[in-house]
C-alpha cells in the first residue's frame, strides 16, 4: 500500500464554468487556469501521481504544453489511472476536503462523489467528499479562489 497527497488551487473569475469533480457547478465564477482548472481532478491526480512516485501534475502535464490547453481534467485522472495499472497498482480509496467560501457545496458534494467513484471505478463509500468554508479569511474566505486537498491509498493489484 502507498500513500499520496495532492492539493490545487485556482483563482475564481467571471466568464469560465466551475467545475469540481467533473461536475458543473452552478455559479457566478468558474476557476481560471491553463486546462478547465478542475481543482479537484488536479489535487486528485497529483495525489494518485504521488502515491506511485510518478511526480506531480505539473510533470506529467504541464501547462506549457499546448496538447493541455482547455483540456478536461478527466482526462488528467484516467490517463494517470492507466499508468497505475501499467506499474500495477489500483486505487483503494480516496479522500477529498473541497475549501470554497462560496458557492455553498453541500447540494453538489453528493454529486461530486457519485462523479469521482465512477472516474476511478470506486464503490461509492470508497471515496468521501467534505466542504469547508475559510471562514472569510484569507483568500478562500474572501471568495477569491477554490483549493483541494486529496489523500489516496493506492494497492498492488498482485
Amino acid at each position: 500500500m502507498r500513500v499520496g497527497i495532492g492539493h490545487d488551487t485556482h483563482r475564481l473569475e467571471p466568464g469560465r464554468p466551475l467545475l469540481l469533480g467533473g461536475v458543473r457547478v452552478e455559479h457566478s465564477r468558474g476557476l481560471a487556469g491553463h486546462s478547465d482548472a478542475d481543482v479537484v481532478l488536479h489535487a486528485l491526480t497529483d495525489a494518485l501521481l504521488g502515491a506511485a512516485g510518478l511526480g506531480d501534475i505539473g510533470d506529467a502535464y504541464p501547462d506549457t504544453d499546448p496538447r493541455w490547453q482547455g483540456a478536461d481534467s478527466r482526462r488528467f485522472v484516467t490517463e494517470t489511472l492507466a499508468r497505475l495499472n501499467r506499474d500495477g497498482w489500483r486505487v483503494v480509496n480516496v479522500d477529498v476536503i473541497v475549501f470554497a467560501q462560496e458557492p455553498k457545496l453541500g447540494p453538489v458534494k453528493a454529486a461530486i462523489r457519485r462523479s469521482l467513484a465512477e472516474l476511478l471505478g470506486l464503490p461509492a463509500d470508497a471515496v468521501n467528499v467534505k466542504a469547508k468554508t475559510g471562514e472569510k479569511v484569507g483568500h478562500i474566505g474572501r471568495a477569491e479562489a477554490i483549493a483541494c486537498q486529496v489523500v489516496a491509498l493506492i494497492g498492488q493489484t498482485i
